[in-house]
């Protein structure tokens, strides 16, 4: 296929310069008796160029058309990197934009190579092909959903969605600390609002549902592949509240009614930083009132043998021992599907204190966020005896940083900075590192080593 394709590009090329052809030198050969057609002339610079070109074309197709489909995936996403540099020149905000187009304009590349067999794993009935995904906060509208989960992550969370379409926080909102690998923002859940997205969904749910269709016709009798509503992998639907509101709890029950159909799990975001009052969501009595009245609503809905999406709450890092107690209280007594640990911080940790950037107002992701909500990870698997399911986020760049979660606790995890400054790139190579990590401390699959460190600290008490 690469190899037609630069043959086309070729015979394109061609054709395009033998169309630009000065017409002056055809009038030489109106006429058999006259002198034969000049051949076009180009200068020196243009027959450099055009030599180069043809080269790069023919040496390109060439080298396409004897590889295999893996190296040249490789190169693919390698070749992203070269983009980086030009979004960090662009504000922050005009760079997330044009990144969610691309991605759901299909401008980025697709994996086309199999996850290493070690990294799947099955959490509430749903096979993950790996455990990293794509934290809230990136596709906030589900405009891109496909473009995201066909870069390799294993489940891809959009929103916060909220039901009334929101501006959210005025701008600039979002701000840079490269030197220290994070970002601050206080967007304020800026929203389309729930019906936009759930017509977006529904749309690209009856595509998949017709895609699925056509394949399984022609090709019956497959292995079932890992996935779940959104295609090849899974998506989670993260809900918020908006701004206004003074019923927090009715919010999140039009958020499940709308958007659960098409959720393969859900989120109540109790913890950002940036909506008034909504941090209050997370004491002890709020969470549960909270929490059961969401559950109620799921549960009124007709849900065929797959039953009904799990239900999660993501909470902060700011939080003290008492809240985290309370929490792990409230979700093993209303059997809560899981939690995600956590949100962005309302702390300036070193190094990013020193910054003069630290003085806004605003949620920290990124690297430094990486030991506080590891640690918080950690304390809520032992206090949830490791029966929660829980999602490790917060300063993730590496596939040793993930792995770090995983033996924490985490049965998945996400990532959303990290990814924001290194690009596609990076998904692979985590996901690479994260399989080699197993190996080399001799763990057959992610499920082994999910709570490692806490099962050590618990033998040593």
């Amino acid at each position: 296929m690469a190899a037609r394709a630069s043959r086309k590009l070729l015979r394109d090329f061609l054709f395009r310069r033998a169309c630009t052809t000065p017409i002056a030198s055809a009038r030489h050969c109106s006429s058999a008796a006259e002198t034969a057609p000049k051949i076009p002339h180009f200068s020196k610079k243009g027959r450099l160029l055009t030599g180069t070109f043809l080269g790069l074309v023919i040496g390109g197709g060439a080298y396409v058309s004897t590889v295999d489909e893996a190296t040249f995936c490789g190169w693919l996403f390698s070749a992203t990197k070269l983009v980086n540099p030009f979004f960090a020149l662009l504000d922050p905000e005009v760079a997330h934009r044009l990144g969610v187009s691309a991605a759901a304009r299909g401008w980025v590349p697709r994996e086309k190579r199999p996850d290493p067999s070690n990294l799947g794993l099955e959490v509430w009935g749903r096979k993950f092909s790996n455990p990293v995904g794509l934290a809230a906060g990136f596709d906030k509208n589900a405009e891109a959903v496909d473009g995201l989960l066909g870069l390799g992550f294993g489940f891809v969370e959009i929103g916060s969605v909220t039901p009334v379409p929101q501006e959210g926080n005025p701008k600039p909102r979002i701000f840079r600390l490269r030197e220290e690998g994070a970002i601050i923002n206080r967007c304020g859940f800026n929203s389309e609002g729930i019906v936009a997205v759930a017509k977006r969904l529904g749309a690209q749910h009856g595509k998949r549902k017709l895609d699925e269709t056509t394949s399984t016709s022609s090709s019956s009798g497959e292995e079932v592949k890992p996935g779940g509503k959104a295609g090849p992998g899974i998506l989670g639907v993260n809900l918020g509240k908006n701004k206004t509101s003074e019923d927090a709890s009715s919010d999140y029950v039009q958020g499940v009614h709308t958007l659960s159909q098409y959720a393969d799990y859900l989120v109540i975001n109790v913890s950002s930083p940036n909506t008034p009052g909504l941090r209050m969501l997370q004491g002890r009595k709020q969470l549960k009132d909270l929490v059961k009245r969401v559950q109620a609503a799921r549960d009124e809905m007709q849900w065929g043998e797959e039953g009904p999406p799990p239900l999660l709450v993501k909470i902060a890092p700011d939080l003290s021992k008492e809240d985290l107690e309370d929490i792990a209280a409230v979700a093993l007594a209303l059997r809560l599907d899981g939690l995600i640990i956590s949100n962005t911080t309302v702390s300036r940790p070193d190094p990013v204190s020193t910054n003069p950037v630290a003085s806004e107002a605003g949620g920290l992701s990124g690297k430094p966020l990486f030991n506080i909500s590891t640690s918080f990870l950690k304390d809520m698997y032992i206090l949830t005896r490791g029966k929660v399911p829980l999602i490790g986020c917060g300063g993730i760049s590496s596939g040793e940083d993930a792995y770090k979660k995983i033996r924490a606790g985490a049965s998945l995890v996400q990532l959303y900075t990290a990814f924001a400054y290194g690009g596609p790139a990076l998904i692979p190579q985590i996901k690479a590192e994260l399989s080699e990590c197993l190996e080399r401390d001799g763990f057959k699959s992610v499920s082994e080593a999910v709570g490692a460190d806490c099962r050590v600290a618990t033998a040593k008490v």
